[in-house]
């Protein structure tokens, strides 16, 4: 079994059509390009179903507003007002302890 390693698109968009190519042997594919049979496997599902659009990388990306529903939009927003909340919580938490340790210390 070969360690993961880091791929480009482009590497990406190789390995696959090698891949195809080659009659879906994704254990050849696998040897030659030094990344795992499953990874390999999961970029020909993508590829299959997707296109080349299927192999770009898109963890950590965020939409943009324009791209968002309007339920994904308010979503987002309630996320936003909770962690507030939670905020202004813990900051009144902190300063009623704040005001417990002075009366102590006088």
């Amino acid at each position: 079994m070969t360690k993961g390693r880091k791929t480009s698109f482009e590497e990406r968009v190789e390995i696959v059509t090698y891949c195809i190519e080659h009659g879906m042997d994704y254990a050849q594919a696998a040897e030659k390009y030094q990344v795992s049979y499953q990874q390999i496997y999961q970029w020909t599902k993508k590829y299959q179903s997707n296109g080349v659009e299927g192999l770009i990388d898109k963890r950590g990306k965020r939409k943009s507003e324009t791209e968002m529903s309007e339920l994904e939009k308010l979503r987002a927003e309630n996320k936003l007002l909770q962690a507030e909340k939670r905020r202004a919580q813990l900051e009144v938490a902190f300063l009623k302890k704040l005001d417990e340790i002075e009366r102590r210390r006088f």
